[in-house]
């Protein structure tokens, strides 16, 4: 021993080992460490001892489990003679005993012990590969029977290599201090570690009496630089009893304890307080504040999702990621890889298992969570009529709080542009990209809320292979920036860019976890795609076990998987919107209309469309036109007028809207994930459509009357019975627009919409009242209730009095006597209050229907 270091003695499992200063001695599961333990509670790496200049020191290496002391987890920590350190687990974890007796092993034979504890890991280790479906068993057994140095070659990696390989183990910083970290829990939520007890990135003295306001401006006691957070956000209070709490003044992204939002809360020791992409806890009087800048990690474990019927379409996933890293998860079609997606996102939570964000619980704290995650789906999630900047202006003004200034949102809109090398494309319609950039400017729109976590879903599908590579190489320097990036693909070019590689079998469970290169030999296979015919040749092998049998699952998955899912499950709280609904309103109602007014053929069309339908009408020849005929003759043109006018409007209308929210479902799917309002969203569509509509109503009604004679009075505008009947032809295309609506928020493609808006129309040709007798018809006139054309028709009628001009449907009676044909005022309210509220139960009912396009938090 070194002079004046004190003599120390480790035992662990049965032996002991007299310390040398001059060296560090590594804990954990590699065979190739000083002291090895075999328990699945154990990290890789999990722990060092060595002498710190004054005393003795561990320090933890960032394990999954934790290092406890007296029940504490510690992340560096001075001990001596007399301590218990416990690993993995603070009660029945294997324990390191401390003592300072001399009658010990000498330094010398540390290795040998080691050697000897080793072995037979190893040698369990590399035995003979099982046998692999598909594969030459005679190519198995000369693979056996090489030498054992030989099969270690293949399967170790470098000791140098190892720590980056453990695919779950944050990189964490040593803590300036050795002080006892807070027991995870408390709170309602129960509260996780802040940044896996990571140093702190600020201190903040509190004092009774002294409030602490937060926010963006310069004026506040602690200034958060970060655009989700409103100008003043939140304060801290102390109250009269010596307490603190946290109370929100009105932010537009929400402040947080424990994950949920809150306005007004009493925090103790064991709670977390978000405020935009920072935390803070509260430690004696000093408040502690902890920065999200990318450093997290990311695991899932034991994920199952079970569908209608008990079938788990995704079976026991358990794996984790270090911060600033790029995975990829590949595997043949009905492998589970978009449900592990949703599951990972907080979309669609598995039944089972936990997700976990630096240690904190994605499903539980998701309404704080979900503004550091990006996704970028499949489809893309733009309008491709607006170009580059103007997408960007109108999302940042969506989830930017409705305080932050122009300049700052240009400023951020401009910082991403320069990152992703769009800036020369800024003012070009996304129509006008080619498929790698248009991916590009779906990525810039996550990246404006700067997440440290971004999903991928199949951003190369489609591309040529340079396109692939070009996008694999930008998710790769997204990587490098500092973000934790996933992508699923079907994509097997450049899987050498990503740090870790999940593969995932038929049936939804894992089939190998771990670095892209290693993958081809453990499968056994030379190209990929003999390892998915493989899978589809073999799909009921168990995969899965062949994994969790291997070597590598105990290098990348074992720690993770041996950790047992947290059961309390807490309701989550709906996320609060990031700005006012009349904002959201505003903001949508002028991105939609620019969306419009970028599509010239649609304008054309909605112009040209009406225009059409109401000359039609105009080839009907008749000699009375809409007006009372000769007392000696009936007018039945002015019914079939009236059919043409009130189905081109259900057409016309029905036709704006049927495709509106099929097209832009992906859109709505994340910006209502991100805290779109979905009353706002559904309204800017009524709003805009419905001024379309009516201003195609009067198109309509302008062709379609000013050729014809009109009556000589209306029963609500007596000197203006033209303008009387085009609020009706209005009102009926409002109805008609929303159930196109409803019609859209049913389809699952665009294609099955055109059908649905044909077979609409032509019901209501049947259902007016004008072809045949409806009224006293049981069955059919209860069915043409449900038709706004049968109460569009009526309230016509009452204006045109057609009970008396039109031929009676019924010889036996002179006049029709159809109630809602009676010329009279009160008549014709009705009907057009009935007309109306059929639209509204449709938009109740497409609010209904959009919840089931929306992460399931937020259905509410």
């Amino acid at each position: 021993m070194g002079h004046g270091v004190p003599e120390l003695v480790l035992e662990l499992n049965g032996q002991t080992w007299t310390l040398d200063p001059s060296r560090s001695y590594t804990l954990g599961r590699d065979p190739q460490g000083d002291m090895v333990l075999e328990d699945a509670r154990v990290s890789w790496r999990h722990a060092t001892v060595r002498w710190g200049g004054h005393s003795w020191v561990i320090e933890d290496q960032g394990s999954t489990n934790g290092t406890y002391v007296q029940g504490q987890r510690i992340h560096h920590m001075e001990i001596g003679p007399g301590s218990a350190v416990h690993l993995g687990n603070a009660t029945d974890g294997p324990v390191l005993h401390l003592s300072a007796a001399a009658a010990a092993a000498p330094a010398a034979d540390l290795y040998n012990a080691q050697t000897a504890m080793a072995a037979p890991q190893q040698h369990q280790a590399y035995q003979t590969p099982v046998q692999q479906p598909g594969h030459d068993w005679a190519a198995q057994q000369h693979q056996a029977q090489q030498p054992q140095h030989q099969q270690q070659a293949a399967w170790q990696q470098p000791q140098a290599q190892q720590h980056q390989q453990q695919a779950y183990v944050p990189q964490q910083q040593a803590a300036p201090a050795a002080q006892p970290q807070q027991p995870t829990g408390g709170g309602a939520a129960g509260a996780a570690p802040v940044h896996g007890d990571r140093s702190p990135t600020s201190f903040h003295q509190m004092a009774v009496g002294r409030v602490m306001r937060i926010g963006r401006a310069l004026d506040n006691e602690l200034v958060v630089s970060d655009l989700q957070v409103s100008r003043h956000h939140a304060e801290f209070r102390a109250t009269s009893d010596g307490r603190f709490e946290i109370v929100d003044l009105g932010s537009h992204n929400g402040t947080y304890v424990n994950g949920q939002p809150v306005s007004r809360q009493i925090i103790g020791p064991h709670d977390t307080v978000g405020v935009g992409h920072s935390t803070f806890r509260l430690v004696g009087d000093r408040l502690e504040e902890f920065v999200d800048t990318g450093d997290v990690s990311f695991s899932a474990r034991h994920l199952t999702v079970t569908v209608d019927g008990g079938k788990q379409i995704l079976k026991d996933v358990s794996f984790g990621v270090p911060e600033k890293s790029l995975i990829a998860v590949i595997g043949p079609s009905g492998s589970g890889k978009s449900t592990l997606l949703k599951a990972l996102t907080g979309y669609r939570p598995a039944n089972q298992g936990d997700v976990l964000y630096d240690n904190r619980n994605l499903y539980k704290q998701f309404a704080e969570l979900r503004q550091r995650i990006g996704l970028v789906p499949q489809d893309d999630i733009l309008h491709k009529e607006l170009t580059v900047r103007k997408a960007l202006r109108y999302a940042a003004k969506l989830r930017f709080p409705g305080d932050t200034a122009p300049a700052e949102r240009e400023a951020r809109i401009d910082e991403v542009l320069r990152e992703l090398k769009l800036d020369i494309h800024k003012d070009k319609k996304v129509t006008a990209l080619s498929g790698g950039q248009r991916k590009r400017v779906s990525v810039a729109l996550e990246l404006l809320t700067k997440p440290s976590l971004i999903f991928l879903d199949e951003p190369t599908s489609g591309l040529d292979p340079g396109m692939d590579r070009d996008v694999m190489q930008l998710l790769r320097g997204l990587a490098d920036d500092g973000r934790t990036v996933l992508v699923v693909t079907h994509s097997v070019a450049e899987l050498a860019l990503c740090d870790k590689l999940l593969v995932m079998a038929p049936g939804g469970s894992v089939a190998y976890f771990g670095p892209p290169e290693e993958a081809l030999n453990f499968f056994g296979y030379e190209t990929w795609a003999d390892v998915f015919s493989a899978f589809e040749n073999y799909r009921d092998y168990d995969w899965a076990g062949r994994w969790k049998g291997s070597q590598h699952y105990q290098m990348y998955a074992a720690d993770i998987d041996a950790v047992a899912p947290q059961s309390v499950h807490v309701q989550p709280q709906s996320p609060p919107k990031a700005q006012s609904w009349g904002s959201q309103l505003w903001t949508l109602m002028r991105r939609y209309a620019s969306v419009i007014a970028s599509d010239r053929g649609f304008m054309g069309l909605m112009l040209v469309l009406p225009a059409v339908l109401g000359g039609v009408s105009c080839v009907i020849p008749s000699d009375y036109g809409l007006g009372a005929p000769d007392p000696r003759h009936f007018n039945q043109d002015a019914g079939t007028i009236m059919l043409i006018l009130a189905v081109g409007m259900c057409f016309s209308g029905a036709a704006n809207s049927v495709r509106e929210l099929i097209k832009e479902r992906v859109i709505y799917e994340r910006e209502r994930a991100v805290g779109l309002s979905r009353s706002a969203y559904l309204m800017s569509k009524v709003i805009v459509l419905g001024l379309i509509t009516a201003l195609q109503g009067v198109i309509i009604s302008a062709i379609g009357f000013s050729i014809r004679k009109m009556p000589k009075e209306g029963v609500i505008l007596k000197n203006l019975p033209a303008v009387e009947l085009c609020l009706v032809i209005i009102a009926l295309g409002f109805t008609s627009m929303m159930i196109g609506l409803v019609i859209s928020s049913l389809v699952k493609t665009a294609e099955k919409t055109m059908p649905l808006l044909v077979m609409f129309a032509i019901v209501q040709v049947v259902f007016t009242g004008i072809m045949f007798k409806i009224y006293d018809s049981p069955g059919v006139e209860q069915v043409a209730w449900l038709m706004p054309s049968r109460w569009a028709i009526g309230a016509a009628a009452a204006t045109l009095d057609l009970s008396h001009i039109m031929a009676p449907m019924d010889k036996s009676n002179h006049d029709n006597l159809d109630p809602l044909w009676t010329h009279s005022a009160a008549q014709w309210g009705i009907d057009v209050v009935v007309l109306l509220a059929l639209g509204v139960i449709c938009g109740i009912a497409v609010a209904r229907l959009l919840r089931r396009h929306e992460p399931e938090v937020m259905r509410k």
